[in-house]
């Protein structure tokens, strides 16, 4: 039996034209009759390192008895000159998370996926104390099953008090060590299994892991990296989704 938790998530490719930039992580959220792929807004642009892809290319499966067959898929970034995701601010700025509303026409029938939805976030009254065990699944240093061509999750823990907004940023922190290409993975844990839960998909999505953090002051020679990771709440996907 396959996870379906690795069935939510589809490995990003970031390319200008046909050079090929960078890697990362995505993963489906579905709203109503819409399936939108979610990352971090860093990947579609980065302004301070002058990164711009202009396409993105993801990985799906499209047969459910048969794992390892899978087809790209390219996302135009733009259209007459516009960009094609939506972003979000709050009061700190711009949120580093971003969602790309796909074509399920383009996608055709024989894609095999799984996605979260609205049901599948945290409930405001869940008590998620710090040291709550999450897991973060995605394509760390570009590393994944490269035969069934599904991600890999690691182990980590809420290291900062999970409801207030750490720095006054949108994002709570991860203690876990995570590597280039995981930007855009789902934070999650396992789901009360007293939970009038629907469909085989027992997780709660609690955040979007985008970065590593570290200190400027560390001693590179010294000082191991803290491990320390930036998770935006899940939450930004109720406005990145809407309608409105």
């Amino acid at each position: 039996m396959i996870e379906p938790l690795l069935l939510t998530l589809t490995s990003v490719s970031t390319k200008f034209h046909a050079q090929e930039l960078t890697k990362a992580t995505g993963f489906f959220f579905e709203r109503g009759k819409s399936l939108f792929l979610i990352t971090a807004r860093h990947v579609v642009l980065d302004e301070s390192t002058g990164h711009k892809p202009n396409i993105l290319v993801i990985n799906l499966h499209i047969n459910p008895t048969n794992i390892t067959l899978t087809t790209d898929f390219s996302i135009p970034l733009y259209k007459d000159g516009k960009p094609l995701w939506k972003e979000s601010y709050d009061s700190e700025g711009l949120v580093d998370v971003c969602a790309i509303e796909l074509d399920r026409k383009a996608l055709g029938e024989s894609v095999f996926l799984r996605s979260f939805n609205i049901d599948h976030m945290v409930n405001p009254t869940s008590e998620i104390g710090v040291g709550t065990s999450a897991v973060i699944a995605g394509f760390p240093l570009g590393f994944y099953d490269t035969l069934h061509k599904l991600p890999v999750a690691r182990n980590a823990l809420i290291a900062s008090s999970f409801g207030i907004r750490f720095q006054g940023h949108g994002y709570f922190l991860t203690d876990a060590q995570m590597h280039r290409g995981t930007s855009g993975a789902p934070v999650v844990i396992r789901r009360e299994k007293n939970e009038n839960l629907k469909g085989d998909l027992n997780w709660q999505l609690i955040g979007i892991h985008t970065s590593r953090m570290d200190i400027l002051t560390r001693d590179k020679i010294e000082d191991d990296r803290l491990n320390l990771n930036c998770s935006w709440y899940a939450d930004v996907l109720l406005k990145l989704t809407s309608n409105e």
